[in-house]
C-alpha cells in the first residue's frame, strides 16, 4: 500500500532507464511551466532524479502550498508566476528545455474567455518567449474525433476534429506552438494524452468513487485508454528526443482499448461491490492509438491490475483525492 503523498510521488517520478539515457544526452537545464497541477510536480521530480548537475525550474501560481513545499524538498527551484501576466516572462530563466503543462479544462462552460486565454493565448506567449528552446507541450486526445470502438483509435496523422470549446481551444494551443515553431525554427513535441491515472485522480478514481457510493455508471462512452501517470511522465520526458520543426505529434495513452463496463467490474471485485450501469454503449468513443509511442519508448511498465490495486486501496483508505473528475464520459464537449 502507498502510505502517503510523498511515497506516491516517489513512485510516480521514478525515471526509467530510457528516460535517464535520453536526458543524459540532453544538454542544459529544464523548465516546467504549470508545475503545480496534476502532472507537473511528479514530472519535475522525475527530471530532477534523472539528471545531476543541472537545474530544474518549476513555475506555477502554487495555490497549494504543500505541493510547492514537496517540490522544493526534491531540490527543484520553484518560481511563482501567473502565465497570463505578460510581464512575468521577463523574469523567467533562459533554459534550452521547456515542458509546458499549463491549461484549463474544468469549468470551461460559462467561462469560455478564460479557457481560450489559458489554452491559446498563454501558449503563444510561451512559444514566443522560448523560441530558441526545445519545447514539449501537453495537449489532449480530445482534439480527435470519436472513432469506432472496434478499432485502435486515432493516430497522430489523423485530422483533428475537436468537439466543444475545450477541445477546440486545445487545438488552438497546438496551432500556436506550430505557428511559432515555423517563425523561430523551434523544435517541439505535442503530446496528445488520454488518460493518465494515479490514486488522486483519473478514470479509475472516478469509477471507484461511483461504485463505493452506489452511483450508476453511464457506459455510453463505453471504451477508453488508461495509462499510469508514472509511465506517462516517462514518455513525456523522453519525447524531448523526438522534438522537431514542425512539431512532432505523439499519442501518449494506454496501448489497449478497454471496455468501461469490464474496468468497473474489475474495480468492483476488489471493492467487493457490484457496479450499477446505465445506458447503452455507443458505437464510437474517444480513443487514441499509441502504437508509435510504444515503438519508440516501449510499453507502459505498470499493468492495469496493479493500477487498479494502488488506486482502489488509496481511495478506500480515505486518502487525498483531487476531486477533479475526468468527465471522460462527456460526448458533447461541454466540460
Amino acid at each position: 500500500m502507498i502510505v502517503d503523498e510523498r511515497t506516491l510521488e516517489e513512485m510516480l517520478s521514478e525515471p526509467s532507464e530510457g528516460t535517464r539515457e535520453v536526458l543524459a544526452r540532453t544538454k542544459g537545464d529544464f523548465l516546467v511551466l504549470g508545475a503545480g497541477g496534476k502532472m507537473g510536480p511528479t514530472l519535475a521530480m522525475m527530471l530532477r532524479r534523472a539528471t545531476s548537475g543541472r537545474k530544474v525550474f518549476a513555475v506555477s501560481r502554487y495555490s497549494d502550498r504543500q505541493v510547492k513545499a514537496r517540490i522544493e524538498e526534491r531540490g527543484i527551484e520553484t518560481i511563482e508566476a501567473d502565465l497570463l501576466d505578460e510581464s512575468a516572462y521577463d523574469d523567467l530563466p533562459n533554459v534550452p528545455n521547456v515542458f509546458f503543462l499549463a491549461g484549463m479544462k474544468f469549468g470551461v462552460t460559462g467561462n469560455q474567455p478564460l479557457t481560450w486565454a489559458m489554452n491559446v493565448h498563454v501558449p503563444a506567449l510561451v512559444a514566443r518567449r522560448y523560441g530558441r528552446s526545445r519545447i514539449v507541450a501537453l495537449s489532449t486526445g480530445n482534439v480527435y474525433p470519436f472513432t469506432p470502438v472496434d478499432g485502435s483509435g486515432s493516430r497522430a496523422e489523423d485530422a483533428p476534429c475537436p468537439v466543444g470549446e475545450y477541445a477546440q481551444s486545445c487545438l488552438g494551443r497546438e496551432r500556436m506552438f506550430e505557428y511559432f515553431s515555423q517563425v523561430h525554427g523551434t523544435a517541439a513535441t505535442l503530446i496528445r494524452l488520454n488518460y493518465a491515472n494515479e490514486p488522486r485522480y483519473g478514470i479509475l478514481v472516478d469509477l471507484t468513487s461511483k461504485i463505493l457510493h452506489d452511483e450508476p455508471i453511464d457506459v455510453t462512452m463505453g471504451f477508453v485508454n488508461v495509462i499510469w501517470q508514472g509511465d506517462a511522465n516517462n514518455c513525456i520526458a523522453q519525447s524531448l528526443s523526438i522534438a522537431t520543426c514542425p512539431p512532432a505529434i505523439l499519442n501518449v495513452a494506454g496501448p489497449e482499448v478497454i471496455r468501461v463496463r469490464d474496468l468497473a467490474m474489475r474495480i468492483g471485485r476488489r471493492l467487493g461491490k457490484e457496479p450499477r450501469f446505465a445506458s447503452q454503449e455507443a458505437a464510437t468513443a474517444l480513443l487514441s492509438d499509441s502504437s508509435s509511442c510504444v515503438e519508440r519508448f516501449g510499453p507502459p511498465a505498470t499493468p492495469l491490475d496493479e493500477m487498479i490495486a494502488h488506486i482502489v486501496d488509496w481511495v478506500v483508505a480515505g486518502k487525498t483525492v483531487l476531486n477533479k473528475p475526468t468527465k471522460y464520459d462527456v460526448r458533447d464537449g461541454k466540460f
